[in-house]
């Protein structure tokens, strides 16, 4: 399995293509992927879906031999998967379980090199490495390098989880329920790390989740399996959600497939509201004087790297000498890749009646208020590509 090189488009992943694959448990009477065909494009999120018991899991590790087809064939850009190595074949392939799956007894930076350190990569090519992952999870490797799994969150676990996969640069990133042991508001900071993760790579992420929501926020495709991995469905998420194929799959998308479709926007694609900034350290009567000027009640606080560490209300900074300091991770932020969905349930939550929205290296971009989600939402049916996708249909 060749590796490709970054494309003149930045796709890096590449092709996976399952032909009439089975794979039957001793002792089962039926088959537990009973002929699954499947063609995932390169550089796409692909999501496997389906009730308990399905195969979807199943499917997914047959892709890297954690799993041994019983027969049919797996090809990665065009090579029988059977024909590598199976320990090369696992070691060019990222994968990410449900928390991390980190080794207790090794540091953060050890974690993330296990693969470059097998592959051969000398000392300061793996030490670069690890520090330009835990830079692309959001996660400073000055703070995060020496640390043991056991003094991370959740959270950070499952963020030095996929930086592990990423270490060897694969083409392929397979993800078994990544997000599933996390609370809520942490799934979607993940959901929203990975998009970002996935626009900057363009690799070829195949995911399982039971959460259709999940399914449909993350994936340029969905798989929808029935018993057995039959294929119900495999659409993109905007024809899956507005013509179900079946029966099968109007039940299991659920009721109000009408407001999953708010998933389908994402923050990216609204007028977002400057605000007023003010910097750590700067005169705070300077800052009560442009928020006068902007009509605002409010002064997001940023630091030298324009990352949001507070938010006060002007009555706050009245008096004050300098803009005081606080924390990033003190102020609940929006990232440009999350949802409507999620914007609302921000804003609902918010003091302010209104979120902050942030970017690359949690850069602040500006405010998203209820006037600009409501300006956006219309109806959405089935399209083909539109602004951000590309020529086979897949949002990006």
């Amino acid at each position: 399995m060749n590796t490709p090189a970054h494309s003149a488009g930045g796709i890096s992943g590449t092709d996976i293509d399952l032909v009439d694959v089975v794979k039957t448990f001793p002792g089962q009477a039926r088959p537990a992927v009973d002929g699954l065909s499947l063609h995932i494009p390169a550089g796409e999120i692909v999501m496997f879906v389906g009730p308990s018991g399905c195969g979807k899991t199943t499917s997914l590790k047959m892709i890297n031999r954690l799993v041994e087809p019983t027969s049919g064939t797996i090809l990665i850009g065009g090579e029988d998967v059977r024909s590598a190595d199976v320990d090369d074949l696992r070691r060019r392939i990222g994968y990410v379980i449900q928390g991390g799956s980190l080794f207790p007894h090794m540091t953060v930076a050890q974690n993330i090199s296990i693969v470059p350190r097998l592959l051969g990569w000398d000392k300061r090519r793996t030490a670069d490495r690890v520090v330009e992952l835990l830079e692309l999870v959001n996660l400073d490797p000055g703070k995060y390098c020496d640390r043991y799994p056991r003094e991370l969150s959740g959270g950070q676990q499952q963020r030095v989880g996929v930086a592990r996969g990423l270490a060897a640069d694969p083409p392929v990133v397979l993800m078994d329920e990544p997000f599933g042991a996390v609370d809520p508001i942490t799934r979607h900071r993940l959901q929203d790390e990975l998009l970002r993760i996935h626009e900057e790579l363009r690799k070829t992420i195949v995911c399982v989740t039971h959460d259709i929501d999940e399914a449909v926020k993350l994936g340029n495709r969905i798989l929808i399996m029935e018993e057995g991995a039959h294929v119900a469905q495999y659409d993109t998420p905007e024809v899956i959600l507005s013509a179900p194929a079946n029966r099968f799959v109007e039940k299991f998308v659920g009721a109000g497939s009408t407001l999953k479709q708010l998933s389908l926007s994402r923050v990216d694609d609204l007028d977002l509201v400057d605000g007023t900034t003010a910097t750590v350290g700067s005169p705070a009567a300077e800052a009560v004087s442009r928020a006068a000027a902007n009509d605002d009640d409010t002064v997001v606080v940023l630091d030298q790297r324009r990352r949001p560490v507070a938010w006060l209300w002007v009555h706050e900074l009245e008096g004050a000498e300098s803009v005081p300091a606080g924390e990033p991770q003190g102020v609940i932020t929006l990232d440009r890749h999350a949802t409507l969905n999620d914007a609302l349930d921000a804003m609902l939550t918010s003091a302010h009646g209104a979120a902050i929205v942030t970017g690359r290296h949690d850069e602040f971009l500006g405010l998203v208020n209820f006037e600009s989600v409501t300006n956006r939402i219309r109806p959405t049916g089935p399209r083909s590509a539109g602004p951000g996708a590309d020529d086979t249909g897949s949002r990006i």
